[in-house]
Parts: structure tokens; C-alpha cells; sequence
């Protein structure tokens, strides 16, 4: 199962966003890695720029780039806006559903608790991160997994941030994916329309 396994703070920093979670070392020091980091002249072209939208995209996600240039390519064959079936698609993915339910604190700990068969579709154990969730779908905990360390401390920890398109039921570890968000409801500081020109090219 490939995955992104290199330092998480320095992409942050990188990225000036908190892309894997709550950085401490980002906001320490609110500037890039490496000895340039701090400099103020720093030029980028338009393919850098384009570039870097992508990678950050990639990496909020956990993607790696085989993976997310099919993505673009299904969603550009899609009827409507491509920028935002892009997003919709990674939206759907069922790890990054377990995260946005608050069963997860992170992306990469609800890819885990999918992977180790703790999460139920539909009565169904689905044990693939990528899986895409449908409208009406109900996501569960395992019932033998409800009371593991991990989910109780998410759930506990959870900031309960609402998000229109999913209905949570936190005691009984449950949700609903209740339809596709919006581009204006995903909460994500991804311009989208970077990676389109990017991959237009």
C-alpha cells in the first residue's frame, strides 16, 4: 500500500498550512524549511505555482501521483465542472470520510483504521482506504472496534465541526454520507483550478 512516509512538518512548513493536522513546528517557525526558507524574495513561475497547488493537494489527501492524476482524468471525463469533481472524488474517499466523522484525528490514522477492517459500510467491512462513499451510505465502527483507544480519544477530542454533507452520530460511532459537497462547502484552502491548468498543459 504506497503511501507518503517522509517528514510530515517539513511539507507543512513548506506549504505554510497545517496539511497532516495541528503543526506545532509550523507555528514555531511560520516560514519554509531549508536555508531559503526565510527569504522574501522568492520568485515562482507559473508552473511552479501550478505545481505546488497539486503537491499540496496530494499530500492533504495522502495520494501519491499515480493515483491522483487518474482522479483528474475520471473527473475531467465526468459531465460538470472538473475542479469540482476532482474535489468531490477526494472528498468520497472512505479515509478521508472516517476523518471528516471524527472517528480519526488525522487523515492517516482513519487510512489505518480502514486498512485493519475497523470501519463498516452498509453493514459491509470495507477495508479500502480509496473506496468511494455514496449518497446514503452509512459509515460505522466495527462494533467490536466502537470502544478502542483510537476512536474513543478522537471522538472525545473532536473540535465537532459540522460538515453539511455528513449527518454523525458520535455515541453510536455512526454517519451518513448524506450527498456530494459543494466547492464552497469543502473546507480545504485548495485552488483547484491550479491543477486543472497544471494538468491541462
Amino acid at each position: 500500500m504506497a503511501r507518503y512516509r517522509g517528514p510530515k512538518q517539513k511539507k507543512a512548513r513548506r506549504f505554510k498550512e497545517p496539511i497532516f493536522g495541528a503543526s506545532k513546528a509550523l507555528e514555531r517557525k511560520p516560514y519554509g524549511p531549508g536555508q531559503h526558507g526565510r527569504s522574501r524574495f522568492q520568485r515562482k513561475s507559473e508552473y511552479a505555482v501550478q505545481l505546488e497547488e497539486k503537491q499540496k493537494a496530494k499530500y492533504t489527501y495522502g495520494l501519491l501521483e499515480k493515483q491522483f492524476r487518474n482522479l483528474y482524468e475520471e473527473a475531467s471525463a465526468k459531465e460538470g465542472v472538473t475542479g469540482e469533481n476532482l474535489l468531490q472524488f477526494l472528498e468520497s474517499r472512505l479515509d478521508n470520510t472516517v476523518f471528516r466523522l471524527g472517528f480519526a484525528r488525522t487523515r492517516r490514522q482513519a487510512r489505518q483504521l480502514v486498512s485493519h477492517k475497523h470501519i463498516v459500510v452498509n453493514g459491509i467491512t470495507v477495508n479500502i482506504p480509496s473506496y468511494r462513499v455514496k449518497t446514503g451510505d452509512v459509515i460505522t465502527v466495527r462494533p467490536k472496534s466502537k470502544n478502542i483507544e483510537v476512536v474513543a480519544d478522537s471522538i472525545a477530542n473532536s473540535p465537532r465541526t459540522k460538515y453539511k454533507w455528513l449527518e454523525i452520530e458520535p455515541k453510536e460511532r455512526t454517519g451518513k454520507f448524506l450527498y456530494e459537497p459543494t466547492m464552497e462547502e469543502i473546507p480545504e484552502n485548495i485552488n483547484v483550478q491550479l491543477i486543472i491548468e497544471l494538468y491541462s498543459k
